[in-house]
């Protein structure tokens, strides 16, 4: 018998294995944009604190192609990140009434539903209707 353990030799592929780790790693690639958003959004206040024209420089640079770009990809990523942990949220969350577990659809159809009307919300509130 060997004393040496049996270590399998794993390479960067495995993600490509099967469709569920792609997602996966999908889902956990889309925290960096939304990280970055985030960032923006700070730089943005920052920049709005310092004056005017600080604020004008600041709108300048998100018209540039690579800031429509990133917004574009930071947004594709917030849904993909949204829809999933919406699809996650009866397991994470289930809710039990009198004896028996709500079935899944109307956990997760409250939630979108939430998010909708909180989205028309700050739509109004923009001013966009």
């Amino acid at each position: 018998m060997s004393r040496k353990p049996y270590l399998r030799e794993e390479t960067m592929r495995w993600v490509f294995r099967h469709p569920r780790y792609l997602r996966y790693m999908a889902r956990e690639f889309s925290c960096l944009f939304i990280g970055g958003y985030g960032l923006l959004m700070v730089w943005g206040l920052k920049r709005l604190s310092e004056g005017p024209a600080a604020w004008r420089s600041f709108l300048e640079v998100l018209q540039s192609p690579a800031s429509i770009a990133f917004h574009v990809l930071a947004l594709g990523f917030a849904l993909y990140h949204s829809v999933t942990w919406f699809k996650l949220t009866p397991k994470a969350l289930p809710v039990q009434v009198g004896g028996e577990f709500l079935p899944d659809g109307i956990i997760s159809g409250a939630h979108y539903a939430v998010w909708a009307a909180l989205s028309l919300a700050v739509l109004i509130l923009a001013g966009a209707f």
